[in-house]
């Protein structure tokens, strides 16, 4: 969406982006209330799952073959599973980054 302002405009995301973040910040602060302190970990929880990155790269002839993986959702989910304090409130937020990673690898390979 584009708001023109004369020599100046806004221009948003498309709606169904704007629509689905609205909702995780909306879910990130109400499970960051759960926490009693440190309630930014939630956050950071979420941004760190949201990672993906390449393992595999080979360059064939119809162009470069790429294998990508959710990196920052396994390291976020085997640090939750060793720690032994984890809260179901950090769990939820890296699953939800989880979400957003998948979407990530969905435009990845087929945008």
């Amino acid at each position: 969406m584009v708001f023109d302002f004369g020599n100046s405009a806004i221009v948003l995301p498309p709606l169904h982006i704007t629509v689905i973040a609205i909702i995780v910040i909306f879910l990130l602060v109400r499970w960051s209330k759960q926490l009693e302190s440190k309630r930014s970990r939630v956050f950071f929880y979420f941004l760190i799952s949201t990672y993906i990155t390449p393992i595999y790269s080979q360059v064939t002839e119809e162009g470069i073959f790429e294998l990508w993986t959710p990196l920052g959702f396994i390291a976020v989910i085997l640090y939750l599973f060793l720690n032994k304090r984890s809260h179901p409130a950090k769990l939820k937020a890296s699953i939800l980054g989880f979400c957003i990673a998948i979407y990530q690898l969905i435009l990845q390979y087929f945008g």
